[in-house]
Protein backbone atom coordinates (compact mmCIF):
# COMPACT_ATOMS: atom_id res chain seq x y z
CA UNK A 1 0.00 0.00 0.00
CA UNK A 2 1.49 3.29 -1.26
CA UNK A 3 1.24 5.94 1.44
CA UNK A 4 1.90 9.87 1.30
CA UNK A 5 4.51 10.41 3.46
CA UNK A 6 4.38 13.63 6.30
CA UNK A 7 5.71 16.11 4.28
CA UNK A 8 3.74 15.91 1.15
CA UNK A 9 0.53 15.67 3.36
CA UNK A 10 -2.07 18.54 1.56
CA UNK A 11 -4.62 18.34 4.65
CA UNK A 12 -2.11 20.10 7.48
CA UNK A 13 -4.73 21.84 9.78
CA UNK A 14 -5.14 25.68 8.66
CA UNK A 15 -3.85 26.86 11.77
CA UNK A 16 -0.95 29.69 11.86
CA UNK A 17 0.42 30.37 15.25
CA UNK A 18 2.86 27.76 16.22
CA UNK A 19 2.93 25.05 18.26
CA UNK A 20 3.50 24.68 21.67
CA UNK A 21 5.33 21.64 21.10
CA UNK A 22 7.05 20.52 18.19
CA UNK A 23 9.10 17.02 17.53
CA UNK A 24 11.67 17.52 14.73
CA UNK A 25 13.36 14.37 13.66
CA UNK A 26 12.82 12.52 16.75
CA UNK A 27 14.75 8.94 16.96
CA UNK A 28 15.86 6.37 19.25
CA UNK A 29 17.95 3.45 19.04
CA UNK A 30 19.06 1.10 21.67
CA UNK A 31 22.47 0.03 20.47
CA UNK A 32 22.44 -1.22 16.88
CA UNK A 33 18.53 -1.22 17.32
CA UNK A 34 16.64 1.67 15.84
CA UNK A 35 12.92 1.82 17.47
CA UNK A 36 11.86 5.17 16.12
CA UNK A 37 13.20 6.70 13.13
CA UNK A 38 12.26 10.68 12.24
CA UNK A 39 9.11 11.63 13.60
CA UNK A 40 8.31 14.97 12.97
CA UNK A 41 5.37 16.79 14.28
CA UNK A 42 3.27 19.83 16.07
CA UNK A 43 1.27 20.14 19.22
CA UNK A 44 -1.14 22.90 19.16
CA UNK A 45 -3.00 24.80 22.23
CA UNK A 46 -6.24 23.97 21.94
CA UNK A 47 -6.26 20.46 20.08
CA UNK A 48 -6.48 16.77 20.66
CA UNK A 49 -3.75 15.08 18.76
CA UNK A 50 -4.31 11.77 18.34
CA UNK A 51 -1.08 8.94 18.15
CA UNK A 52 -2.45 5.94 16.39
CA UNK A 53 -0.28 2.46 15.41
CA UNK A 54 0.26 -1.03 16.58
CA UNK A 55 1.82 -2.17 19.61
CA UNK A 56 5.72 -1.90 18.85
CA UNK A 57 5.14 0.87 16.60
CA UNK A 58 6.76 2.91 19.21
CA UNK A 59 4.20 5.31 20.25
CA UNK A 60 5.27 4.79 24.12
CA UNK A 61 8.89 5.47 23.00
CA UNK A 62 7.62 8.99 21.42
CA UNK A 63 5.69 9.78 24.35
CA UNK A 64 8.94 9.39 26.76
CA UNK A 65 11.24 11.41 24.35
CA UNK A 66 8.59 13.76 24.16
CA UNK A 67 7.95 14.71 28.20
CA UNK A 68 11.31 14.02 29.34
CA UNK A 69 11.49 9.97 30.09
CA UNK A 70 14.21 9.45 27.74
CA UNK A 71 16.44 11.50 25.63
CA UNK A 72 16.30 11.29 21.96
CA UNK A 73 19.08 10.20 19.90
CA UNK A 74 18.71 12.18 17.11
CA UNK A 75 16.32 15.32 16.58
CA UNK A 76 15.25 18.15 18.73
CA UNK A 77 12.48 19.71 20.61
CA UNK A 78 11.24 22.90 20.72
CA UNK A 79 8.38 24.53 22.82
CA UNK A 80 6.75 27.68 21.36
CA UNK A 81 9.13 28.30 19.05
CA UNK A 82 12.29 27.95 21.48
CA UNK A 83 14.64 24.90 21.41
CA UNK A 84 14.44 22.54 24.76
CA UNK A 85 16.07 19.93 25.82
CA UNK A 86 15.15 17.77 29.41
CA UNK A 87 17.13 16.34 31.44
CA UNK A 88 14.60 14.26 32.94
CA UNK A 89 10.53 14.14 33.64
CA UNK A 90 10.46 16.56 36.55
CA UNK A 91 12.18 19.25 33.91
CA UNK A 92 9.36 18.69 31.41
CA UNK A 93 6.54 18.77 33.89
CA UNK A 94 8.08 22.36 35.16
CA UNK A 95 7.87 23.03 31.38
CA UNK A 96 4.07 22.27 31.55
CA UNK A 97 4.10 19.31 30.13
CA UNK A 98 2.76 15.82 31.87
CA UNK A 99 2.35 11.97 30.89
CA UNK A 100 0.13 9.87 32.10
CA UNK A 101 1.14 6.45 32.16
CA UNK A 102 -1.10 3.41 30.81
CA UNK A 103 0.85 1.69 33.73
CA UNK A 104 -0.51 2.45 36.99
CA UNK A 105 2.52 4.39 39.17
CA UNK A 106 0.79 5.09 42.35
CA UNK A 107 2.43 4.04 45.74
CA UNK A 108 -0.03 1.14 47.01
CA UNK A 109 0.04 1.74 50.80
CA UNK A 110 -0.13 6.04 50.76
CA UNK A 111 -3.48 7.62 50.55
CA UNK A 112 -5.22 9.20 47.30
CA UNK A 113 -4.06 12.48 48.70
CA UNK A 114 -0.32 11.75 49.70
CA UNK A 115 -0.48 10.17 45.83
CA UNK A 116 -1.28 13.26 44.31
CA UNK A 117 0.97 14.95 46.55
CA UNK A 118 3.83 13.11 46.41
CA UNK A 119 7.27 15.03 46.46
CA UNK A 120 5.41 17.98 46.80
CA UNK A 121 3.23 18.31 50.29
CA UNK A 122 1.65 21.42 51.32
CA UNK A 123 2.61 22.35 54.84
CA UNK A 124 1.56 25.06 57.42
CA UNK A 125 4.93 26.04 59.46
CA UNK A 126 6.69 23.01 59.82
CA UNK A 127 3.89 20.34 59.58
CA UNK A 128 2.01 18.79 56.90
CA UNK A 129 -1.27 20.28 55.89
CA UNK A 130 -3.30 17.16 55.31
CA UNK A 131 -6.63 19.18 55.64
CA UNK A 132 -5.48 21.47 52.74
CA UNK A 133 -4.43 18.82 50.23
CA UNK A 134 -7.73 16.76 51.10
CA UNK A 135 -9.51 19.03 50.08
CA UNK A 136 -7.74 19.93 47.03
CA UNK A 137 -7.32 16.35 46.25
CA UNK A 138 -11.61 16.24 46.56
CA UNK A 139 -11.46 19.29 43.94
CA UNK A 140 -9.78 17.22 41.37
CA UNK A 141 -11.13 14.01 42.45
CA UNK A 142 -14.02 15.27 41.23
CA UNK A 143 -13.36 16.95 37.56
CA UNK A 144 -12.38 13.51 36.88
CA UNK A 145 -15.21 11.99 37.88
CA UNK A 146 -13.53 9.62 40.60
CA UNK A 147 -15.47 8.41 43.53
CA UNK A 148 -12.48 7.95 46.08
CA UNK A 149 -12.21 10.00 48.97
CA UNK A 150 -8.62 11.98 49.31
CA UNK A 151 -8.20 9.47 52.83
CA UNK A 152 -8.83 5.94 51.08
CA UNK A 153 -5.41 3.68 50.41
CA UNK A 154 -4.40 3.23 46.46
CA UNK A 155 -4.37 -0.28 47.72
CA UNK A 156 -7.77 -1.06 48.45
CA UNK A 157 -9.13 0.78 45.24
CA UNK A 158 -10.19 -1.11 41.87
CA UNK A 159 -7.72 -0.32 38.59
CA UNK A 160 -10.63 2.16 36.92
CA UNK A 161 -10.43 4.04 40.17
CA UNK A 162 -6.36 4.24 39.94
CA UNK A 163 -6.00 4.77 36.68
CA UNK A 164 -8.34 7.59 37.28
CA UNK A 165 -6.50 8.81 40.24
CA UNK A 166 -3.51 8.89 38.21
CA UNK A 167 -5.04 11.77 35.79
CA UNK A 168 -6.08 13.65 38.91
CA UNK A 169 -2.33 13.63 39.98
CA UNK A 170 -1.08 15.01 36.39
CA UNK A 171 -3.97 17.46 36.32
CA UNK A 172 -3.25 18.65 39.70
CA UNK A 173 -1.18 22.05 38.67
CA UNK A 174 -1.32 23.81 35.49
CA UNK A 175 -0.82 22.43 31.88
CA UNK A 176 0.60 23.03 28.54
CA UNK A 177 1.01 20.02 27.41
CA UNK A 178 -1.17 16.67 28.38
CA UNK A 179 -0.16 13.36 27.07
CA UNK A 180 -2.42 10.78 27.71
CA UNK A 181 -1.02 6.80 27.04
CA UNK A 182 -4.02 4.62 26.70
CA UNK A 183 -6.40 6.60 29.54
CA UNK A 184 -9.76 4.54 29.22
CA UNK A 185 -7.96 0.77 28.86
CA UNK A 186 -9.30 0.44 32.61
CA UNK A 187 -13.20 2.20 32.57
CA UNK A 188 -16.61 1.23 31.91
CA UNK A 189 -18.25 2.76 29.49
CA UNK A 190 -19.62 5.54 31.69
CA UNK A 191 -16.34 6.51 32.95
CA UNK A 192 -14.87 6.00 29.25
CA UNK A 193 -17.89 9.20 28.85
CA UNK A 194 -16.61 11.31 31.92
CA UNK A 195 -13.04 11.18 31.00
CA UNK A 196 -13.72 12.04 26.96
CA UNK A 197 -15.50 14.86 28.64
CA UNK A 198 -12.49 16.03 30.51
CA UNK A 199 -10.13 15.97 27.80
CA UNK A 200 -12.40 17.65 25.38
CA UNK A 201 -12.77 20.80 28.47
CA UNK A 202 -9.32 20.38 28.80
CA UNK A 203 -9.07 21.54 24.77
CA UNK A 204 -11.31 24.25 25.14
CA UNK A 205 -9.26 25.39 28.02
CA UNK A 206 -6.48 26.05 25.49
CA UNK A 207 -4.55 22.56 26.83
CA UNK A 208 -3.01 20.73 23.77
CA UNK A 209 -4.10 17.08 24.75
CA UNK A 210 -1.63 14.13 23.07
CA UNK A 211 -3.86 10.96 23.09
CA UNK A 212 -2.75 7.35 22.24
CA UNK A 213 -5.58 4.66 22.11
CA UNK A 214 -6.32 1.54 20.91
CA UNK A 215 -10.21 2.37 20.79
CA UNK A 216 -10.46 3.88 17.40
CA UNK A 217 -13.74 4.99 17.89
CA UNK A 218 -12.74 7.43 20.51
CA UNK A 219 -10.46 8.67 18.34
CA UNK A 220 -13.12 9.37 16.11
CA UNK A 221 -15.04 10.90 18.54
CA UNK A 222 -12.58 12.76 20.21
CA UNK A 223 -9.44 13.86 17.83
CA UNK A 224 -8.84 17.14 15.56
CA UNK A 225 -5.84 15.20 13.96
CA UNK A 226 -4.51 12.03 13.61
CA UNK A 227 -0.81 10.74 13.45
CA UNK A 228 -0.12 7.45 12.44
CA UNK A 229 3.28 5.24 13.65
CA UNK A 230 3.85 1.86 11.60
CA UNK A 231 7.13 -0.33 12.56
CA UNK A 232 8.80 2.71 14.23
CA UNK A 233 8.33 5.31 11.20
CA UNK A 234 5.72 8.06 11.25
CA UNK A 235 2.60 7.37 8.54
CA UNK A 236 1.54 10.79 8.46
CA UNK A 237 -0.75 13.11 9.77
CA UNK A 238 -4.10 13.58 9.05
CA UNK A 239 -7.70 15.50 9.94
CA UNK A 240 -9.72 13.58 11.76
CA UNK A 241 -12.69 14.33 10.47
CA UNK A 242 -11.33 13.13 6.98
CA UNK A 243 -10.66 9.14 8.09
CA UNK A 244 -13.00 6.54 9.53
CA UNK A 245 -12.09 3.89 11.86
CA UNK A 246 -11.47 1.34 9.15
CA UNK A 247 -8.84 3.55 7.44
CA UNK A 248 -7.04 3.99 10.15
CA UNK A 249 -6.87 0.37 11.27
CA UNK A 250 -5.60 -0.26 7.86
CA UNK A 251 -3.02 2.50 7.83
CA UNK A 252 -2.09 1.34 11.46
CA UNK A 253 -1.50 -2.46 10.17
CA UNK A 254 -0.51 -1.38 6.87
CA UNK A 255 -3.07 -3.71 4.81
CA UNK A 256 -6.68 -3.61 4.45
CA UNK A 257 -8.12 -5.63 7.68
CA UNK A 258 -9.88 -9.71 7.17
CA UNK A 259 -12.78 -9.75 9.67
CA UNK A 260 -12.04 -8.93 12.92
CA UNK A 261 -13.92 -11.29 14.51
CA UNK A 262 -14.11 -15.60 13.31
CA UNK A 263 -17.62 -16.85 12.40
CA UNK A 264 -19.55 -18.00 15.52
CA UNK A 265 -19.78 -21.52 15.77
CA UNK A 266 -23.27 -22.17 16.65
CA UNK A 267 -25.03 -23.77 19.32
CA UNK A 268 -22.60 -26.12 21.80
CA UNK A 269 -25.11 -29.23 22.15
CA UNK A 270 -22.55 -31.67 24.51
CA UNK A 271 -22.84 -31.84 27.73
CA UNK A 272 -21.07 -29.08 30.42
CA UNK A 273 -17.21 -29.49 30.57
CA UNK A 274 -17.67 -27.05 33.82
CA UNK A 275 -20.58 -27.02 35.58
CA UNK A 276 -20.85 -24.62 38.83
CA UNK A 277 -23.91 -24.39 41.17
CA UNK A 278 -24.26 -21.74 44.06
CA UNK A 279 -20.43 -20.48 43.85
CA UNK A 280 -20.52 -18.02 46.82
CA UNK A 281 -17.91 -15.48 46.92
CA UNK A 282 -16.80 -13.20 49.62
CA UNK A 283 -19.21 -14.85 52.22
CA UNK A 284 -22.42 -13.97 49.75
CA UNK A 285 -21.00 -10.50 48.44
CA UNK A 286 -20.95 -12.30 45.06
CA UNK A 287 -23.23 -15.85 44.27
CA UNK A 288 -23.65 -17.39 40.48
CA UNK A 289 -24.29 -20.74 38.71
CA UNK A 290 -23.02 -21.22 35.33
CA UNK A 291 -22.04 -24.22 32.73
CA UNK A 292 -19.40 -24.02 30.24
CA UNK A 293 -19.53 -26.33 27.43
CA UNK A 294 -16.81 -27.73 24.95
CA UNK A 295 -16.70 -25.54 21.59
CA UNK A 296 -17.78 -22.64 22.95
CA UNK A 297 -17.31 -19.04 24.01
CA UNK A 298 -19.20 -17.98 27.68
CA UNK A 299 -18.95 -13.97 27.73
CA UNK A 300 -19.65 -12.58 30.97
CA UNK A 301 -20.67 -8.94 30.64
CA UNK A 302 -21.91 -6.34 33.43
CA UNK A 303 -20.69 -2.76 34.48
CA UNK A 304 -17.33 -2.37 36.38
CA UNK A 305 -17.54 -3.60 39.99
CA UNK A 306 -20.74 -5.80 39.16
CA UNK A 307 -18.80 -9.23 40.52
CA UNK A 308 -17.14 -10.75 37.34
CA UNK A 309 -13.95 -11.12 38.26
CA UNK A 310 -14.38 -11.41 41.83
CA UNK A 311 -16.88 -14.71 41.14
CA UNK A 312 -13.93 -16.24 38.81
CA UNK A 313 -11.45 -15.55 41.76
CA UNK A 314 -13.64 -17.42 43.65
CA UNK A 315 -13.88 -20.39 41.57
CA UNK A 316 -9.93 -20.53 41.04
CA UNK A 317 -9.87 -20.30 44.91
CA UNK A 318 -7.99 -17.12 45.04
CA UNK A 319 -10.80 -15.48 47.13
CA UNK A 320 -12.87 -16.76 50.04
CA UNK A 321 -15.69 -19.08 48.16
CA UNK A 322 -17.79 -22.29 48.78
CA UNK A 323 -20.06 -23.44 46.49
CA UNK A 324 -23.38 -26.16 46.17
CA UNK A 325 -21.46 -27.96 43.54
CA UNK A 326 -18.71 -27.66 40.87
CA UNK A 327 -17.54 -30.30 38.33
CA UNK A 328 -14.82 -30.05 36.18
CA UNK A 329 -14.21 -32.92 33.36
CA UNK A 330 -16.96 -35.44 35.78
CA UNK A 331 -15.08 -34.21 38.57
CA UNK A 332 -16.21 -33.06 41.65
CA UNK A 333 -14.90 -30.15 43.82
CA UNK A 334 -17.10 -28.42 46.79
CA UNK A 335 -13.90 -25.56 48.05
CA UNK A 336 -12.04 -24.69 45.16
CA UNK A 337 -7.96 -24.03 45.52
CA UNK A 338 -5.65 -22.82 42.96
CA UNK A 339 -3.81 -26.22 42.73
CA UNK A 340 -7.04 -28.52 42.40
CA UNK A 341 -8.75 -26.07 40.06
CA UNK A 342 -5.42 -26.28 37.78
CA UNK A 343 -5.46 -29.92 38.05
CA UNK A 344 -9.18 -30.59 37.19
CA UNK A 345 -8.10 -28.80 33.97
CA UNK A 346 -9.12 -25.09 34.79
CA UNK A 347 -6.63 -21.91 33.95
CA UNK A 348 -7.25 -18.06 34.12
CA UNK A 349 -5.69 -15.31 32.54
CA UNK A 350 -5.74 -12.52 34.74
CA UNK A 351 -6.74 -9.08 33.80
CA UNK A 352 -4.23 -7.45 35.53
CA UNK A 353 -1.67 -9.07 33.17
CA UNK A 354 1.75 -6.64 34.98
CA UNK A 355 0.68 -7.23 38.70
CA UNK A 356 -0.33 -10.40 38.65
CA UNK A 357 0.37 -12.46 35.73
CA UNK A 358 3.58 -12.06 34.31
CA UNK A 359 7.46 -12.18 36.06
CA UNK A 360 7.96 -8.47 34.23
CA UNK A 361 11.95 -8.73 35.54
CA UNK A 362 12.16 -12.21 34.50
CA UNK A 363 12.85 -13.64 30.82
CA UNK A 364 10.38 -15.59 28.83
CA UNK A 365 11.32 -19.00 29.64
CA UNK A 366 10.82 -18.43 33.50
CA UNK A 367 7.23 -16.56 32.33
CA UNK A 368 6.27 -19.28 30.17
CA UNK A 369 7.00 -22.34 32.08
CA UNK A 370 6.69 -21.88 36.00
CA UNK A 371 2.76 -22.71 35.54
CA UNK A 372 3.07 -26.02 34.38
CA UNK A 373 7.30 -26.82 35.30
CA UNK A 374 6.43 -30.23 36.13
CA UNK A 375 5.80 -30.63 32.05
CA UNK A 376 8.37 -28.96 30.64
CA UNK A 377 11.17 -29.61 33.53
CA UNK A 378 9.77 -33.58 35.06
CA UNK A 379 12.89 -33.99 36.81
CA UNK A 380 14.75 -32.42 39.96
CA UNK A 381 17.02 -30.07 37.86
CA UNK A 382 15.30 -27.70 35.20
CA UNK A 383 16.21 -28.56 31.94
CA UNK A 384 17.77 -25.16 30.28
CA UNK A 385 17.77 -26.88 26.51
CA UNK A 386 14.01 -27.86 26.87
CA UNK A 387 13.35 -24.54 28.12
CA UNK A 388 14.79 -22.93 25.59
CA UNK A 389 13.22 -25.30 23.04
CA UNK A 390 9.56 -24.40 24.40
CA UNK A 391 10.58 -20.44 24.58
CA UNK A 392 11.22 -20.66 20.54
CA UNK A 393 8.33 -23.28 19.44
CA UNK A 394 6.01 -20.51 21.91
CA UNK A 395 7.23 -17.32 19.87
CA UNK A 396 6.78 -18.79 16.85
CA UNK A 397 2.98 -20.54 17.18
CA UNK A 398 1.41 -16.92 18.99
CA UNK A 399 3.38 -14.62 16.85
CA UNK A 400 5.37 -13.25 19.82
CA UNK A 401 7.31 -10.40 18.35
CA UNK A 402 10.94 -10.08 20.14
CA UNK A 403 13.87 -8.92 19.26
CA UNK A 404 16.01 -11.42 21.65
CA UNK A 405 14.73 -14.51 22.89
CA UNK A 406 16.64 -13.45 26.23
CA UNK A 407 14.09 -10.26 26.79
CA UNK A 408 12.22 -9.76 29.80
CA UNK A 409 8.56 -9.81 29.32
CA UNK A 410 8.39 -6.41 30.99
CA UNK A 411 10.13 -5.15 27.80
CA UNK A 412 7.10 -6.78 25.50
CA UNK A 413 4.62 -4.95 24.50
CA UNK A 414 0.93 -4.94 25.65
CA UNK A 415 -0.01 -7.11 23.15
CA UNK A 416 2.94 -9.73 22.96
CA UNK A 417 2.79 -9.46 26.77
CA UNK A 418 -0.76 -10.63 26.26
CA UNK A 419 0.13 -13.95 23.94
CA UNK A 420 2.91 -14.61 26.38
CA UNK A 421 0.38 -14.89 28.79
CA UNK A 422 -2.14 -17.08 26.78
CA UNK A 423 0.47 -19.16 25.82
CA UNK A 424 1.63 -19.91 29.50
CA UNK A 425 -1.47 -21.18 30.80
CA UNK A 426 -2.10 -23.08 27.63
CA UNK A 427 0.82 -24.94 27.84
CA UNK A 428 -0.72 -26.82 31.34
CA UNK A 429 -3.38 -28.33 28.11
CA UNK A 430 -6.19 -26.95 29.94
CA UNK A 431 -9.80 -27.61 29.15
CA UNK A 432 -11.58 -24.74 30.30
CA UNK A 433 -9.75 -21.36 29.46
CA UNK A 434 -11.01 -18.17 31.59
CA UNK A 435 -10.00 -14.82 30.09
CA UNK A 436 -10.50 -11.65 31.67
CA UNK A 437 -10.33 -9.04 29.49
CA UNK A 438 -8.39 -10.62 26.98
CA UNK A 439 -7.56 -7.22 24.94
CA UNK A 440 -7.53 -4.61 27.33
CA UNK A 441 -4.67 -2.10 25.67
CA UNK A 442 -3.99 -4.14 23.10
CA UNK A 443 -3.64 -2.86 19.37
CA UNK A 444 -6.12 -3.73 16.71
CA UNK A 445 -3.93 -6.43 14.79
CA UNK A 446 -2.84 -8.10 18.03
CA UNK A 447 -6.77 -8.07 19.28
CA UNK A 448 -7.36 -9.86 15.71
CA UNK A 449 -5.13 -12.35 16.92
CA UNK A 450 -5.92 -13.52 19.77
CA UNK A 451 -9.41 -13.94 18.99
CA UNK A 452 -8.36 -16.16 16.19
CA UNK A 453 -6.83 -17.67 19.20
CA UNK A 454 -9.33 -18.34 21.33
CA UNK A 455 -11.44 -19.52 18.25
CA UNK A 456 -9.04 -22.47 17.49
CA UNK A 457 -8.91 -23.52 21.44
CA UNK A 458 -12.91 -24.13 21.14
CA UNK A 459 -13.07 -25.64 18.04
CA UNK A 460 -10.38 -27.75 19.60
CA UNK A 461 -13.00 -28.89 22.25
CA UNK A 462 -12.47 -26.77 24.93
CA UNK A 463 -14.53 -24.27 26.75
CA UNK A 464 -13.90 -20.55 27.07
CA UNK A 465 -14.93 -18.27 29.44
CA UNK A 466 -14.12 -14.57 28.61
CA UNK A 467 -14.95 -11.38 30.84
CA UNK A 468 -14.99 -7.75 28.62
CA UNK A 469 -16.33 -4.97 29.49
CA UNK A 470 -15.60 -3.71 25.25
CA UNK A 471 -19.13 -4.66 23.80
CA UNK A 472 -18.32 -4.96 20.84
CA UNK A 473 -15.86 -7.57 22.13
CA UNK A 474 -18.18 -9.33 23.77
CA UNK A 475 -21.04 -9.42 21.41
CA UNK A 476 -18.46 -10.82 18.58
CA UNK A 477 -17.10 -13.29 20.51
CA UNK A 478 -19.85 -15.23 22.66
CA UNK A 479 -21.92 -17.67 22.07
CA UNK A 480 -24.00 -17.26 24.84
CA UNK A 481 -23.62 -14.22 27.01
CA UNK A 482 -24.25 -14.17 31.20
CA UNK A 483 -25.09 -10.64 32.59
CA UNK A 484 -24.29 -9.76 36.05
CA UNK A 485 -25.21 -6.81 38.28
CA UNK A 486 -24.69 -6.34 41.51
CA UNK A 487 -23.13 -9.36 42.02
CA UNK A 488 -25.44 -12.13 40.65
CA UNK A 489 -26.34 -12.95 37.37
CA UNK A 490 -29.90 -11.27 36.08
CA UNK A 491 -30.03 -12.30 32.37
CA UNK A 492 -28.60 -15.22 29.26
CA UNK A 493 -28.65 -13.56 25.65
CA UNK A 494 -28.25 -16.15 22.83
CA UNK A 495 -28.18 -16.17 19.60
CA UNK A 496 -29.33 -13.12 17.84
CA UNK A 497 -30.49 -11.44 21.32
CA UNK A 498 -26.79 -11.10 21.95
CA UNK A 499 -26.15 -7.25 21.46
CA UNK A 500 -24.61 -4.31 23.24
CA UNK A 501 -27.95 -2.80 23.59
CA UNK A 502 -29.59 -5.88 25.38
CA UNK A 503 -25.99 -6.29 27.32
CA UNK A 504 -26.16 -2.66 28.45
CA UNK A 505 -29.61 -2.55 29.80
CA UNK A 506 -29.64 -5.76 31.44
CA UNK A 507 -26.44 -4.49 33.14
CA UNK A 508 -27.73 -0.75 34.03
CA UNK A 509 -31.31 -1.49 34.12
CA UNK A 510 -32.98 -2.01 37.84
CA UNK A 511 -36.12 -3.13 36.32
CA UNK A 512 -37.04 -6.81 35.74
CA UNK A 513 -38.19 -6.49 31.92
CA UNK A 514 -35.83 -9.22 30.15
CA UNK A 515 -37.96 -8.95 26.88
CA UNK A 516 -38.22 -12.90 27.06
CA UNK A 517 -34.76 -13.42 27.27
CA UNK A 518 -34.03 -16.18 30.16
CA UNK A 519 -32.89 -14.97 33.56
CA UNK A 520 -29.51 -16.46 34.89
Amino acid sequence: MNQPRPDTLQDAPAVSEPAVLRADGLSKAYGPITVLSGVTLDIRAGEVHAIIGENGAGKSTLMKMLSGHTPPTEGSLEMSGQTVAFADAVQAEDAGIVLVHQEILLAADLTVAQNLFLGRELSRGLRVDDRAMNRRTAEVLERVGCVARPTTRVGDMPLAQRQLVQIARALLDDRKVVILDEPTAMLANDEVDALLGIVRNLRDQGVAVLYISHRLEEVEALADRVTVLRDGEMIGTWRAREMDQRRMAELMVGRELSMLYPPKRGPATTDPILAVEDLSVDHGKFVGSFTARPGEVLGLGGMIGAGRTELIEGLMGLRPAQARAITVNGKSITKPDVQKMMSAGLVYLTEDRKGKGLLLNEGLGPNLTLQALGKVNPGVRLDRRKEVRSVKSTVQEYDIRVRSLSIEAGQLSGGNQQKLLLAKVMLADPSVVIIDEPTRGIDIGNKSQIYHFIDDLVRAGKACVVISSELPELVGLSDRVLVMRGGRFVVELTGEDITEQNVVYAAASSGNDTEGRKTA
